[in-house]
């Protein structure tokens, strides 16, 4: 059985996790059996969920007990320092989004990560909505792709590392819809419970606006590809079981050894980001 420890467990993600892992079994001989801090009342409820028996104090605690470890702390200013001592002891890691809040511990984790032979990803959900099919190939009905918007909730002044919270998502997807091509130079506007932020993904000029939700709500996440005599407007939708893609990827990438996702594709999200926050 391949043994799995958890940081960062009052993340609701953890209760996705430990639903398909350990209460649906639906990756057969891959399990939770550690969790790592958290407030005891979170551990019980997880632990009876589970059936996961073993707790843990900090994160380097988990070196030597488990197989891989999956961080969802949802500050991203946090990961690195979780995740560097599992990369470092060889252990593969997913990080739950963002990666993290910054370039430098970004490339900090890859670093550790090339360097120790450890295997590690990371994901947005949105990548794997059932729209994006469609959103990120030129069809015959919309032509060459020309501009692409994404917009969807995030707040600046979060408590977990400002816009990287939630607005890693809109700029994952519209990367995602780009072809995870190279961003252009960013400009960004910043309004009354928005901030718009241009640029071009392989040369097609996308926008993405991050909304702040109000005492009514807040927004979902949508997209705009406008192609060349076509247009798809479309909300980005999150089933019931938006994190079990990301899960899949984690226990493939354990089966084979092999890292899903290229460290410039890792990368590059958390440099855009940073392109963004650096104006704001």
């Amino acid at each position: 059985m391949t043994t799995i420890g958890v940081i960062g467990i009052e993340n609701s993600h953890v209760d996705h996790f430990v639903r398909h892992l350990n209460s649906e079994d639906r990756h057969p001989d891959f399990k939770i059996t550690h969790l790592v801090g958290g407030e005891p009342d979170r551990q019980a409820k997880l632990q009876e969920a589970g059936g996961i028996t073993e707790l843990v104090a900090e994160p380097a605690d988990l070196v030597g007990k488990v197989d891989a470890a999956i961080i969802c702390t949802r500050d991203g200013g946090k990961h690195a320092e979780q995740a560097l001592p599992l990369l470092k002891a060889g252990m593969p890691v997913l990080v739950d989004k963002p990666l993290a809040a910054s370039v430098a511990d970004a490339q900090a984790m890859l670093d550790a990560a090339k360097e120790n032979n450890a295997l590690l990803v990371s994901s947005s959900a949105l990548r794997n909505v059932p729209e994006m099919a469609d959103l990120s190939s030129a069809t015959a009905d919309r032509g060459a792709t020309a501009a692409i918007h994404v917009f969807g909730p995030a707040d600046p002044d979060s408590e977990y590392s400002g816009l990287s919270f939630y607005g890693i998502h809109e700029i994952e997807a519209a990367l995602q819809i780009g072809g995870d091509a190279d961003f252009g130079d960013v400009t960004v506007v910043r309004g009354e419970g928005s901030i718009i932020a241009s640029t071009t993904i392989g040369g097609v000029p996308t926008t993405i606006s991050f909304i702040t939700k109000d005492d009514e709500g807040q927004v979902k996440f949508f997209a705009t590809v406008v192609g060349r005599h076509g247009i798809t407007q479309t909300p980005l939708t999150l089933g019931k079981d938006y994190n079990a893609p990301m899960l899949d990827l984690f226990v493939d990438m354990l089966k084979t050894g092999k890292a899903p996702i290229d460290d410039a594709t890792l990368l590059r999200p958390i440099q855009l980001l940073e392109a963004i926050t650096s104006q704001l």
